[in-house]
């Protein structure tokens, strides 16, 4: 097993994978900014190294620092959480060539994933669904494009191979918009993400977005955790997740989930990551690959009874996997709400001293947050500040614990977007089930 690992993130990530180091026996050290230096898994960590300033370019993104704090601390092991230099494979690469254990897939993995294109080409070859497109890059000549879009059948959506969170992707619904529409996105590529390369999907009009969660231990044993539904989003970003995802078309989820595994150990997959997908009239439809942990893995972990941070640590120890598809039973159903410092209204972010913090209890509820009372939230970081979990029986359970539990929630000082998760989790459309990605916005108006 690992010696001691340095957590290269913050908030509730981070004391996450600190909660799960402890229970493994395993010391930690926590990096943090200067303003960070109250966050609670910085006050628990056996160790704790102030890395930079507050901008995260000068702090979470400092590659050198992070590993010269690896190397001070003496440290075995890096993991990385979600987001700042989590699906890096440059830092993936250093951290390996230090001399440190990456908790997390190979850097070569990574890069193959994080390239909507390739990502694209090695699922289509391992046998994953994935939607009709371009099969690469959009043609050079205009003319090609306007043939290959037409065969593809408008709707199109124009993506950045190299995009994320919602930026470098544009719907093209004839042909008079289709050149101008793929320079724009390919000008907006290479400004965001410093490459230019795009390529063209059919854009589905009605999808929910599901995912599966995998792990696997390099050493060609792989297993799904089942799905989870994330289809309640806001400007492609996630407000509401559940696990298992409801009323889906079985044969077509028990063949997703082979192929999922199956690819998994053809492209010699190390860790956990997250399969995901659009899906429409019973079909699935591969968009990417999340080479990490997931914000929302707790539903599956409260679905399945496996701890998904536990697994990472085990993998990045050299171990394989301890369970085999047959151990993973489902058990009930798991809601997750993510609790902003926004308002309910407008999202704009409301950094700020929280002056009382109450969080909710009672059987099958759980909170991953890093927040406490008198703690000042940072203007300068992503806005989550919680999130509530709420497993029972059945998904009807579930969401009525849920409500429950929202209700039992009080963070004074601050906006929180808890009003907003209180009207979602007693939607009528979304209790029926099966609410697709558009729902929301149109819900809200945008």
């Amino acid at each position: 097993m690992l010696d001691k690992v340095l957590i290269a993130n913050r908030g509730e990530i981070a004391l996450r994978i600190l909660r799960a180091c402890k229970e493994l026996g395993i010391k930690t050290v926590a990096v943090h900014s200067k303003i960070d230096r109250d966050l609670l898994h910085v006050r628990l960590a056996d160790e704790s190294i102030c890395i930079g300033p507050n901008p995260s370019a000068q702090s979470y993104l400092n590659i050198p620092a992070i590993i010269s704090a690896a190397e001070l601390t003496d440290t075995s092991a890096i993991h990385p959480g979600y987001g700042f230099l989590a699906e890096n494979a440059d830092f993936a690469e250093q951290v390996e060539r230090s001399g440190f254990t990456f908790i997390g897939p190979k850097a070569e993995t990574i890069r193959l994933m994080g390239d909507k294109v390739s990502a694209i080409k090695a699922m289509k070859a391992a046998g994953v669904p994935t939607v009709p497109g371009s099969n690469g890059p959009v043609p050079t000549d205009p003319e090609e494009c306007i043939r290959v879009a037409n065969e593809i059948g408008f709707p199109v959506i124009v993506k950045a191979a190299a995009g994320g969170g919602g930026r470098g992707m544009r719907v093209v619904h004839n042909e008079g918009s289709l050149l101008k529409s793929i320079s724009i996105t390919q000008s907006e590529a290479g400004s965001y993400f410093g490459d230019s390369t795009v390529y063209m999907e059919k854009f589905l009009q009605n999808p929910r977005h599901v995912e599966v969660q995998i792990l696997a231990d390099g050493q060609g044993n792989a297993v799904h955790l089942y799905d989870r539904d994330c289809s309640l989003q806001r400007r492609h970003q996630k407000v509401l997740e559940e696990a298992p995802a409801p009323m889906l078309d079985e044969t077509s989820r028990q063949a997703c989930f082979k192929a999922c595994v199956d690819a998994c150990i053809k492209i010699n997959y190390r860790g956990a990551g997250t399969f995901e997908f659009l899906y429409e009239d019973g079909h699935f439809y591969f968009i990417e690959m999340n080479t990490r942990v997931q914000v929302e893995h707790p539903v599956t972990e409260m679905v399945t009874g496996v701890d998904i941070v536990k697994e990472q640590l085990r993998i990045a120890s050299g171990l394989k996997l301890s369970m085999k598809q047959e151990d993973i039973k489902l058990n009930g159903h798991a809601v997750e709400s993510r609790i902003n410092a926004e308002d309910s209204k407008t999202f704009m972010p409301c950094p700020g001293k929280v002056d009382y913090f109450h969080a909710p209890g009672g059987m099958g509820v759980r909170v991953d947050s890093h927040l406490y009372s008198g703690y000042t939230v940072p203007p300068t970081y992503d806005s989550m500040i919680a999130k509530i979990i709420c497993h029972a029986p059945d998904r009807t359970a579930a969401l009525k614990r849920l409500s429950g539990a929202l209700d039992e929630t009080f963070i004074d000082g601050i906006k929180t977007n808890i009003e907003l998760q209180k009207e979602l989790v007693n939607d009528a459309n979304f209790i029926a089930g099966g609410v697709n990605i558009h729902y929301l916005e149109k819900k809200l108006g945008l």
